[in-house]
């Protein structure tokens, strides 16, 4: 007869899993389209100057004029969607009252994800997209468009658009920069 202090069972990587949606789920989940993502882009761009590792949520209004905005730089520990839902979610409550009293979502909200890699979907993607569609069911917000902004351009994941200007460390014309520290929101007033 041995004692000894048993091993813990494996985590559970299908709950983790689970809180991830691929490319093909994202693109039949209904997410509405932009009228002009690059519009969307470049405002967003010029706005918060996002710099590698560094994310924008912003709520757009019916006819896609920003309502509000922050940035804030993820600190790696992007892979479960459960945490990307609670740092949306957090954001989404600084910058916008929530419109859950609605009978239906008016504004939306978008995701603009900065890297360094190159423009193809990662685990990380599928975990922030699954945060986002998540983040605005509980905020009362229609799920809106997930992008990525890398040194090649944009790219808006679903509709097969996407643009090379801005990317990832081109200048802005104008607008402030956000010197954003980790986990600490910027906000941005809509012009």
């Amino acid at each position: 007869m041995t004692f000894g202090f048993a091993s813990p069972p494996p985590a559970d990587t299908s709950s983790r899993l689970g809180r991830a949606l691929e490319p093909a789920e994202w693109a039949a989940a209904g997410i509405p389209l932009l009228r002009s993502p690059r519009e969307v882009v470049t405002g967003l761009h010029t706005r918060h100057r996002p710099g590698p590792a560094t994310s924008v949520v912003a709520v757009l209004d019916p006819d896609e004029r920003l309502v509000a905005s922050a940035s804030f730089v993820r600190n790696g520990s992007g892979s479960d969607g459960w945490e990307c839902r609670n740092v949306l979610l957090s954001l989404l409550r600084r910058v916008v009252p929530h419109d859950l009293r609605r009978r239906r979502p008016v504004r939306t909200a978008v995701l603009l994800s900065c890297r360094e890699d190159g423009p193809g979907w990662t685990e990380e993607d599928g975990a922030w997209m699954w945060g986002l569609r998540d983040a605005c069911t509980l905020h009362g917000l229609r799920c809106g468009a997930y992008i990525t902004l890398t040194r090649t351009g944009w790219q808006v994941f679903g509709e097969d658009r996407g643009g090379r200007r801005p990317s990832l460390g081109s200048t802005a014309r104008s607008g402030r920069a956000g010197d954003a520290a980790p986990g600490a929101p910027h906000r941005a007033a809509p012009r």
